[in-house]
């Protein structure tokens, strides 16, 4: 669950070589690696049921896309985790203080673009809940 002091971010492989199995056992080998990484609260694999029309699933999951759950002030790590993606293309939704943000990377640099654009969403997001959060206080 998305909290005010939280971010999801979801992350979805594409374009890679693999077939379904392969992709989704990429996807089960990085789980456990980015569990690890400093910030990260939880990750898991993005169920069926949250899985965005016109997506593939298998055994229950949406196929190459799993989700965590960030620390937004340690949201860097985690950027440097995904750096080891850098090779391959993949898409990132960020859903913090109710609102989201999409991108998509297939190079170093795509990725070093939208970790600053995600930095200056969250920021953003961020100033307009604190505004939200000190009007109703004061309403």
């Amino acid at each position: 669950m998305i909290t005010k002091s939280n971010v999801q971010i979801t992350i979805a492989l594409t374009k890679l070589d693999l077939d379904e199995e392969e992709l989704q056992a990429e996807v089960q080998n990085l789980l456990p690696q980015l569990r690890e990484v400093d910030g990260v609260e939880d990750a898991n694999l993005v169920a069926v049921t949250d899985v965005p029309q016109g997506s593939k699933a298998l055994g229950g999951f949406s196929l190459g896309t799993f989700k965590a759950l960030i620390n937004p002030t340690l949201i860097k790590p985690v950027f440097e985790f995904l750096g080891r993606l850098s090779t391959r293309t993949f898409e990132i939704k960020v859903e913090a203080y109710g609102e989201k943000f999409e991108g998509k990377a297939s190079s170093k640099e795509d990725l070093a673009f939208i970790t600053q654009e995600v930095q200056t969403f969250l920021n953003n997001a961020k100033n307009r809940q604190d505004s939200k959060d000190k009007d109703s206080d004061n309403g």
